[in-house]
């Protein structure tokens, strides 16, 4: 199999939501389409909504002084973002642009907000998932000051992998695993020959073979 997969392990904030108010969220909200490397939103934006990706993959990050664009999530179909911002009403924090192309859609403000209202079991759930985001943030940040870029690098190739049996493909460039990483890359592509070395991976042009993705996973954590 083969697939562009997010590059993070917490829930999406849409997916924790009622069914039926996710359907009506989707009914009432409009499709867009954008093309590969296409700005999706950028920082300094008004909070008008959050986006839904239907189809394709979302870079969610930073554009540098220099123009250049640092990844931080990599987002795939099914994922949301943006809600926080339309929580707080303050404008948006992050740039947003499609890898490939993307279609999306927004769920304006007004009406979310208006219709959490009558889901009071939604905005539990949602307290829940805002939690579980806000501890695998803290444990990011505290396991970036440890370990070697091998272990990192198996750790994030591993959570891309998915819990899907038997090998796992996934599509990425070495320019976004070093974002992801906050590393160079030509850190990235070192670690990258290591984890190939240990049979761990299989290199290909824009793409990642994993024949075992548990092994890796173990590799991580050693």
């Amino acid at each position: 199999m083969s697939a562009t997969r997010r590059s993070l392990v917490t829930p999406m904030l849409f997916s924790a939501l009622d069914s039926a108010l996710q359907a009506h969220l989707i009914r009432t909200s409009r499709e867009r389409t954008f093309a590969d490397g296409q700005i999706i939103q950028q920082r300094g934006d008004p909070a008008d909504g959050f986006w839904l990706i239907e189809a394709g993959a979302v870079r969610v990050g930073q554009f540098l002084p220099d123009g250049e664009f640092r990844a931080v999530a990599l987002l795939g179909a099914g994922d949301s973002y943006g809600e926080l911002a339309v929580f707080s009403g303050k404008p948006r924090i992050v740039d947003a642009i499609s890898r490939g192309e993307s279609r999306v859609r927004l769920i304006a403000a007004r009406p979310f907000l208006d219709a959490l209202a009558n889901y009071p079991a939604s905005t539990r759930e949602l307290l829940g998932a805002l939690s579980e985001q806000l501890q695998d943030t803290l444990s990011i940040l505290a396991g970036l000051r440890h370990g070697t870029n091998p272990a990192r690098l198996a750790g994030l190739l591993s959570t891309m992998a998915g819990d899907d049996e038997g090998a796992a493909s996934v599509t990425i460039t070495q320019q976004e695993l070093a974002d992801l990483l906050g590393v160079t890359r030509a850190t990235a592509n070192a670690a990258l020959k290591d984890l190939h070395r240990r049979g761990l991976i299989e290199r290909g042009y824009g793409r990642i073979r994993i024949p075992d993705p548990e092994r890796l996973a173990r590799f991580a954590l050693d």
